[in-house]
């Protein structure tokens, strides 16, 4: 028995470091995924960069928003949107 004890606590561990880390990070970039393949002209969006504005145009690879009232146009590629809506998180302290 002393000679499983040894296996039986490495796949143990295999099995927390996998629902504790990677299923979690999966999810997470499920949920990504599915909200960039979700997207609509008008939708008001935060890239990762912190630019906010709101969707012009949208084609497979990139978005095309305006910001602010200056209508000034910005592509980036689908990959740079962070988020739908503004961003409300406050900056630290």
């Amino acid at each position: 028995m002393p000679e499983y004890s040894s296996i039986i606590m490495i796949v143990a561990m295999i099995a927390i470091f996998y629902f504790l880390m990677i299923r979690p990070e999966q999810k997470k970039k499920k949920k990504l995924t599915e909200m960039r393949s979700s997207l609509s002209a008008g939708d008001t969006i935060t890239t990762i960069g912190g630019v906010i504005g709101k969707i012009v145009s949208i084609n497979d690879e990139a978005v095309t928003f305006e910001t602010g009232e200056d209508r000034v146009r910005v592509q980036v590629a689908k990959w740079a949107v962070s988020t739908v809506g503004k961003a409300t998180q406050e900056p630290p302290k």
